[in-house]
């Protein structure tokens, strides 16, 4: 396995972060296709090239392209049309720039095989799965609200072809409070890019409260909700929460995933030192 880092998480300009990535002794990056810094989407030809060179100079990979579109993902029949006409953009994008990964989050996987919502998702991803696959690429759907179990139901749902699983460890942890390591054998081949992240579970919660959703079975009606206000889970640095990184890594290689563990860091006040910290901690793992 190698180590990759997304590069938004240094929370410096584009380029910059890249070069970052580089001195602390990244091998691969991830890049959002689109954020408040850079849009992919819309950048000219000059400047993918411009980009993927400097990519290139800085001996990096590209170990996948966030395509996160924000709002429900896929559960919103009305705005499908253009989340799939955006999502095979980015697919391109990741042809262009090297990589066969496009994670993304799809919304909260219903409960129900029979909920409208599903069937909504379904239609969407298996679209996209098939695009992707025609492209040599994987739309790898993001672990997190719902157990593995769930999410592969929803994968073969949705025909298995191009779709795959993006396994964050600590969005397991944190939401689902389970042990990651103990998931990995259910995800199996399905996993082709992972997120190298730890959290900390601090109340039991719905996730579909927390995350929301459009298939209102799912949500706890108002009068059964608990008012506790306080936070229900903590990202921390890589080592410092739930996840037994010895465990999970030992459980990645059983299942013959050989890909990039890529370190987000969406909070804390130096991200770049704890960056360069998860860096040791899984160099000295792996």
């Amino acid at each position: 396995m190698q180590i990759g880092i997304i590069v938004e998480s240094f929370r410096e300009p584009l380029f910059k972060a890249l070069e970052s990535a580089a001195a602390v002794g990244a091998k691969g990056v991830q890049m959002y296709a689109v954020c408040k810094d850079h849009n992919l989407i819309t950048m000219s030809e000059k400047e993918r090239s411009e980009l993927k060179a400097h990519i290139d100079s800085l001996g990096l990979k590209v170990a996948s392209i966030c395509g996160d579109l924000g709002g429900h993902g896929f559960q919103d029949a009305a705005g499908n049309p253009e989340r799939v006409r955006l999502s095979k953009q980015i697919i391109d994008l990741c042809v262009f720039f090297g990589t066969t990964v496009m994670t993304t989050h799809i919304g909260v996987v219903p409960t129900r095989d029979d909920s409208p919502i599903f069937k909504t998702m379904v239609e969407a991803a298996r679209e996209v799965g098939e695009y992707a696959a025609s492209k040599g690429c994987t739309l790898a759907i993001e672990t997190g609200p719902e157990p593995i179990s769930r999410l592969v139901t929803f994968i073969k749902a949705a025909g298995d072809k191009g779709l795959g699983i993006n396994f964050d460890p600590a969005n397991l942890a944190m939401v689902l409070n389970v042990n990651p390591a103990l998931e990995v054998p259910l995800a199996g081949k399905y996993i082709v890019h992972t997120h190298a992240k730890d959290g900390l579970h601090l109340r039991d919660f719905n996730p579909s409260d927390v995350y929301g959703t459009l298939d209102t079975y799912d949500l706890t009606p108002p009068e059964e909700q608990n008012k506790d206000q306080s936070p229900v889970f903590k990202e921390v640095p890589l080592g410092s929460g739930q996840v037994i990184w010895d465990q999970y890594l030992a459980a990645l290689k059983a299942v013959g995933y050989d890909g990039f563990l890529t370190i987000e860091r969406e909070v804390g006040e130096d991200p770049k030192a704890d960056i360069i910290m998860a860096v040791d901690f899984l160099k000295e793992r792996i």
